[in-house]
């Protein structure tokens, strides 16, 4: 027997029978800060064996939920076909979690019941690695909170100082080659109370400021049901943080430009190294002043400016992507092959900017990224959650042509990558995640106590029966 022969057998899972796998059970876990508010699904079997994967951040577990009867029964091993079933369930943004968090667990079964990793079942490595790219990481855990505060008390605001100095510390302390800086029009704003930055009626500046922060306690504290939340107020939020830059009266000053020209200038001066780094504005800006603000940041070569319009704007993308030299990049929010191929046939922007957890999974994404380079578009990950997403992002990596870089905003999170029970070495190392060995997405299980760190308080607690979505079930037929 070769020794090829050898290693296939001794990678075989004896315990498990492929042919005769079938879903018993889904169940979740929410977590807090981990480092958004994130959630665990764990997809059981006949066999005893268990795949892990996870929802979208600040999503909910109710997109996951109530396709379990749909689960119940079915080989996990039959993974597309159990996507393609609930394909139609997978909508863009947070609803797209559910769809992609059960595929990511299917998969993990599947490696796990064949013995090999995900990458080796998507037709092998492009790669020995996958790029990481940092962001600034500026959530963690309660026991971790002190770290905040010392960040707080050096750097009280997010300038464009501190960010650079911040990003800087980050490629110093951990090697990574390519870094990114949120920094949103409302952060910018916040920065500049009593000053001219922006032309809109009196008072909505800073009405905009309070909902967008406001949104984000509710999507990731107040997510699972707190019970003193104002839901008049939260759906006040809502409505305000979700209106789309068209739709608001305001636009950047003459003055207000200068002033974010300065921030950038500020960044990268602090920053002081030739590693690429990339700016998510997260839009509320119109078209035109958008090319207005590109045309400004020229100069900084920066790697590619973040949803700066919506995602959805494919038309105004293709426009403003004639107004600049700088990349553009979209689509954490976007799902399925169909709800990218607009911006890549159009050209409209550069890179596209999937999250895995939304975009409908490992196979999808992969689909997405192979449809891209047909138009010549590169891809880079968008990934704020667990290292469950972040190892189902790399092998999806791993496996596609024309990936660059994937996200990570935990850098100083001492407990993330202790999450995972059997995985061999550092998850992230020198600023690259290494091809696993192990079968599935490469690890054995979830570390529970780690996870009570992080548990969600409005949260019923680790892996609750969920049999109350055992019955949950309809006719999905979509044609008659």
């Amino acid at each position: 027997m070769s020794q090829i022969q050898e290693s296939l057998l001794n990678n075989v899972n004896t315990y498990s029978s492929p042919s005769d796998l079938k879903i018993t059970d889904v169940r979740f876990v929410d977590l807090l800060n981990a480092p958004m508010h994130c959630i665990l699904v764990k997809i059981y079997t006949n066999q005893g064996l268990v795949g892990i994967g996870e929802v979208r951040d600040n999503s909910s577990r109710t997109y996951a939920a109530m396709l379990k009867g749909r689960l119940l029964g079915e080989n996990p091993c039959n993974v597309d076909k159990i996507f393609q079933r609930l394909k139609q369930f997978n909508g863009p943004g947070r609803q797209g979690g559910g769809v992609s968090g059960i595929e990511i667990a299917l998969w993990d079964l599947a490696g796990k019941a064949y013995g090999v990793p995900i990458y080796a079942m998507l037709g092998g490595k492009f790669r020995e690695n996958v790029r990481v790219y940092c962001d600034l990481g500026e959530f963690l855990p309660p026991s971790l909170q002190y770290k905040n505060e010392e960040r707080l008390k050096e750097f009280p605001k997010k300038t464009g100082h501190s960010m650079g100095t911040i990003l800087k510390r980050h490629i110093d302390d951990f090697g990574f080659t390519m870094v990114k800086a949120s920094f949103t029009i409302p952060d910018f704003a916040s920065l500049y109370p009593n000053e001219r930055v922006f032309s809109a009626p009196d008072g909505y500046v800073k009405e905009l400021i309070k909902a967008h922060h406001d949104q984000h306690l509710y999507s990731s504290r107040m997510i699972s049901g707190a019970p003193d939340a104002d839901f008049t107020w939260r759906n006040n939020v809502f409505h305000m943080a979700n209106t789309q830059s068209p739709y608001r009266m305001m636009r950047f000053t003459e003055h207000g430009l200068d002033r974010f020209e300065k921030e950038v200038a500020d960044m990268c001066a602090a920053l002081d190294s030739e590693v690429p780094v990339a700016i998510d504005v997260a839009g509320c800006i119109n078209l035109e002043d958008a090319g207005r603000l590109m045309q400004r940041l020229e100069k900084y070569s920066l790697a590619w400016l973040e949803d700066i319009l919506p995602c959805t704007f494919v038309e105004e993308y293709k426009r403003l992507s004639q107004m600049s030299c700088t990349p553009l990049a979209t689509g954490e929010d976007l799902s399925l092959v169909e709800g990218f191929e607009p911006l890549c046939r159009e050209r409209a922007v550069a890179l596209i900017h999937p999250d895995l957890c939304s975009s409908g999974g490992i196979l999808e994404t992969k689909r997405i990224g192979e449809m891209a380079e047909r138009y010549n578009v590169g891809m880079v990950m968008h990934m704020c959650e667990t290292p469950v997403a972040a190892l189902a992002t790399a092998h999806m990596g791993l496996a596609t042509k024309n990936f660059i870089a994937m996200e990570f905003n935990a850098p100083y999170d001492t407990l993330w990558e202790s999450m995972l029970v059997g995985y061999e070495g550092k998850i992230i190392r020198d600023g690259f995640i290494e091809a696993p060995l192990k079968p599935g997405l490469g690890f054995d299980d979830l570390n529970d106590e780690v996870l009570k760190e992080y548990l969600s308080p409005y949260s019923d607690g680790l892996w609750k029966s969920t049999e109350q979505w055992d019955a949950e079930y309809s006719n999905d037929r979509l044609w008659s």
